[in-house]
């Protein structure tokens, strides 16, 4: 395994001011066990990812990108320009990667217990997680996002930060992964546009669904989403179990209308001890998900809200959420209010 700098360039970085490794192909094979199943971690949407060892013991992770899909190369590209330049203790590191031919790979530090998503939609691995710990996973997210947004050498919009994009470290440390989506912002600008929407159903902000624009604020909506599947151990979108709305907002705010927010809680949680920290999450996701992107709060603000426990907090107005028409083939999701001009979207639910 050696630096190569020149190859560094073609992609736009910095050279010997990056400590991205290339690795020959043959590498990362052995590694793997040419790519066993055994060695298979999960299917991602852009190409398996797969654990891997280097002879010296180092254990690694590894994301073969799909030879077939342009979005795949682009992911590569992304990734290569852009997470080589942020360091955080709740971003997952890039090692390195691979460019062979058709082969596009990336290598990262192997986290061994998955994925935030193996954990809180599941029965019983989200047992596993208290309250203390899911505060922690809540607050490790919102501290990676304003490093981001403010602190990193770039300002940088991550656009598809969901549960199975959350890694755990071995101390259950939240670290945010998967930047093959985002977009990096100049510090003069505070928005950007694309006609090409892309995302995953249920977490995206309606100014995106429905405009293509996006910011700092469409980041917190989806985090604020987050929250509430980490309280809640239930997915953003889901047939079952949320009357006539198809996600987790409409529910949520129905039961905080009517004093019920318990209701929404995992019941492995529910404790008189956590009952204010608990509310007080709930309370501050709803903020994060306001239609309006000006009526959210920052990432900044949002990290200061958990932090202190003394600070008041806004009563959240009414959510952007929808109403549904469940087809057996796909979502049909109508924007509600009016404002967003009745935008009906189909889309496949996310993984």
């Amino acid at each position: 395994m050696n630096l190569a700098d020149d190859e560094a360039l073609v992609w736009g970085m910095e050279g010997k001011s990056s400590q991205l490794m290339v690795y020959d192909f043959t590498e990362v094979l052995q590694a793997t066990g040419d790519f066993s199943e055994e060695n298979k971690l999960e299917q991602g949407g852009f190409g398996p990812v797969y654990k891997g060892r280097f002879p010296d013991g180092m254990e690694i992770a590894v994301k073969r990108l799909s030879s077939h899909s342009g979005q795949g190369f682009m992911e590569f590209k992304n990734e290569i320009q852009l997470i080589a330049k942020l360091q955080h203790t709740n971003l997952v590191r890039l090692l390195g990667c691979c460019s062979q031919g058709e082969e596009k790979i990336l290598v990262y530090e192997y986290l061994p217990n998955k994925s935030l998503d193996f954990f809180i939609f599941d029965q019983t691995r989200r047992a596993l997680l208290d309250w203390t710990r899911r505060r922690a996973i809540i607050e490790g997210i919102a501290q990676g996002l304003v490093y981001l947004h403010k602190h990193s050498r770039l300002r940088v919009i991550h656009r598809d930060l969901k549960a199975s994009n959350v890694l755990l470290d071995s101390e259950m440390n939240p670290k945010i992964s998967d930047f093959g989506l985002a977009k990096i912002f100049s510090t003069k600008d505070t928005e950007g546009h694309t006609r090409r929407i892309v995302g995953t159903y249920g977490y995206m902000a309606p100014e995106y669904a429905s405009e293509g624009l996006f910011s700092v604020k469409s980041d917190v909506f989806i985090f604020g989403v987050l929250i509430l599947e980490i309280i809640s151990g239930k997915r953003a979108s889901s047939f079952h179990g949320y009357g006539d709305f198809i996600n987790i907002l409409g529910h949520a705010w129905q039961l905080w209308k009517e004093g019920l927010w318990l209701e929404l809680v995992d019941t492995s949680l529910v404790s008189d001890v956590h009952a204010l920290e608990i509310v007080r999450c709930i309370n501050i996701a709803l903020l994060c998900v306001q239609e309006h992107a000006a009526d959210r709060p920052t990432m900044s603000h949002v990290v200061s809200m958990l932090s202190s426990d003394s600070m008041t907090l806004p009563e959240p107005k009414h959510p952007a959420f929808f109403h549904t028409r469940v087809t057996t083939e796909e979502v049909s999701t109508v924007y509600d209010p009016p404002s967003l001009n009745g935008v009906t979207i189909s889309a496949q639910d996310g993984r």
